[in-house]
């Protein structure tokens, strides 16, 4: 492609405003519309959208080919694609949004007001064959949309709540910076997308979508600046791409924001992508009417540097069902994370209850592969009474905590909020360090191993209301106090096996709850543990079984 562009840069440019005729590369014949040609300035100053529009409408007329931009600094409004066209920014060339919104012509179909609304300086409708590409950057000056919210900070102590973006609050502006509504065969390559004033990239209700190799750069105290928010899409490819924002990184959506039926967002796959910020780095959701299905994210990283944590990502990983649809069918492996707040958040709500009254479903989740270090916030899976969040499974994952837990966190009442925004941080803190689990149905942990600080005192897994649970070779450190290492609360149907205790255990796993059964502790080596087993007064007698485990003399196995 480069050089295809350098081919048309050596045809010239005649200045004038009315084309001349469309360059061609003499190997590819490839049609090549320069926007100098159609009288952009490129200066910064002067408003080159029509002139970036007429090149692109020329282009689509005559049957395709690529809108080019040269290097220069081409301020603009929107910028509308059609069919056949490659919107191609060369090195050294900067698309920059105006600040002035009038300059953005409304794009009808989704709301006036809102986190996404009708004004974009890229947008695409009903069209195919379409990409943007380059090396050049698109540069939505977002900084020019925000103004101080004045709200009152936080304590210090508060900061694993809060985040950065609450010190701005957006003005009218345009968000997306690039929407692409039904279109097939969509590309987006190379280009640098920064300084977003809101979200960043969305396409909606599109069909095979490439997203290769951008990098997408916005302050961390940019408000709601979502890096790439898949809504609606199938067949979707998002690859070795960089993304540091002031929100999500990644957040894939269920909604029909231009109207009509709501669809399955399916088929998509994610890998080799870079992600930082301070709200989520990959989400399902929280706009979740259809679901979705089949989706893979793979080969990752997902960090922050050593600052504030009102800074850091909320969520590595955020699958969230809440308004009525499904999510099933989900892969995640080998991701590394360092420092968000925390690993792994599965949550099934009833935000939007279907016409029955009942929530979505969220089921058939593996992830394995998963190395998180500096998180601050437990890792949870949970649904609401009588609606389980169902099959998944945990395996090869390895999660570092630095958040020093009390022992009175433990006995808290965690509200259930069925209708409360999903968030990682909505339930507070949590009674286990390493995993909370509750109305859950078929769980699979194979070799977790969860590492506390030195002055936890937190079970490092508590399952209360968990069915159908099978856990093989949990490693955990020590914890301080009395608390067990592992508390289930009305479990039923749950498997413990090759788990080791760390020193000074006092307690391997404690049984409560009148309706738990059908337990087993079963060749665990748990000589370091002061007691195997402890169960409440209401656990009907025969619950826990105890089996073929190594114990010290100490040890008296099952306790009542």
């Amino acid at each position: 492609m480069l050089g295809i562009m350098g081919a048309a840069v050596a045809a010239g440019s005649t200045g004038s405003t009315q084309p001349v005729s469309a360059q061609k590369d003499s190997k590819s014949g490839l049609r090549i519309f320069d926007v100098k040609e159609y009288g952009a300035v490129g200066d910064g100053n002067v408003l080159d959208t029509a002139s970036i529009n007429r090149a692109i409408d020329d282009c689509h007329a005559r049957g395709g080919g690529v809108a080019y931009v040269p290097p220069g600094v081409y301020l603009s409004g929107t910028v509308i694609l059609k069919s056949n066209v490659t919107l191609y920014l060369e090195a050294g060339a900067r698309l920059l949004g105006s600040k002035n919104i009038p300059d953005y012509a409304l794009q009808a179909g989704t709301s006036l007001l809102g986190d996404a609304n009708q004004k974009h300086l890229v947008f695409a409708r009903d069209a195919e064959n379409i990409g943007v590409a380059g090396p050049g950057r698109i540069d939505g000056q977002g900084s020019s949309f925000w103004v101080p919210s004045g709200r009152v900070v936080p304590p210090p102590e508060d900061s694993w709540q809060d985040v950065a973006t609450y010190d701005w609050k957006p003005l009218d502006r345009p968000s997306p910076l690039l929407e692409f509504y039904n279109c097939k065969n969509l590309r987006i390559e190379d280009v640098c997308i920064e300084n977003a004033s809101g979200w960043t990239l969305r396409p909606v209700h599109c069909d095979n979508v490439f997203i290769r190799g951008i990098s997408i750069k916005n302050p961390v105290i940019g408000p709601n600046t979502d890096g790439i928010d898949p809504t609606c899409c199938q067949n979707v490819f998002i690859s070795d791409c960089l993304i540091a924002t002031g929100d999500d990184a990644i957040c894939l959506k269920s909604e029909s924001p231009y109207g009509g039926g709501v669809r399955v967002s399916k088929n998509i796959t994610i890998s080799n992508c870079v992600l930082t910020g301070c709200c989520n780095g990959l989400k399902f959701g929280t706009a979740t009417f259809g679901g979705f299905e089949n989706v893979v994210f793979t080969n990752s990283v997902i960090f922050n540097e050593d600052v504030d944590l009102k800074e850091r990502i909320i969520s590595g990983i955020a699958l969230e069902m809440v308004d009525g649809g499904s999510l099933e069918g989900v892969v995640i492996s080998n991701i590394r994370m360092q420092r968000v707040r925390t690993p792994i958040f599965i949550r099934r709500g009833n935000r939007t209850p279907r016409s029955d009254g009942t929530p979505g479903t969220l089921r058939g989740i593996m992830i394995e592969n998963v190395y998180a270090t500096g998180s601050i916030l437990t890792s949870s899976i949970t649904g609401l009474p009588g609606f389980d969040v169902e099959d998944v499974t945990l395996s090869n994952i390895r999660i570092d905590s630095e958040e020093s837990g009390k022992a009175e966190w433990v006995e808290r009442e965690i509200p259930e909020v069925p209708r409360s925004y999903p968030e990682a941080r909505m339930l507070g803190r949590l009674p286990a360090y390493g995993l909370y689990c509750r109305h859950v149905k078929g769980l699979r942990m194979r070799h977790v191993e969860f590492k506390s600080s030195a002055s936890e005192m937190r079970p490092a897994l508590l399952c209360d209301d968990v069915t159908d649970i099978d856990v093989d070779g949990l490693r955990s450190t020590s914890i301080l106090g009395t608390q067990p290492l592992i508390k289930l609360i009305q479990t039923k149907q749950a498997l413990f096996q090759g788990c080791s205790a760390p020193a000074n255990t006092k307690t391997f796993v404690e049984v409560q709850g009148d309706k738990s059964k059908n337990i087993v502790l079963m060749n665990n080596e748990l000589s370091l543990a002061d007691e195997v087993a402890q169960a409440g007064p209401e656990v009907p007698k025969d619950a826990v079984v105890v089996s073929g485990n190594v114990t010290s003399i100490r040890s008296p196995g099952h306790t009542r």
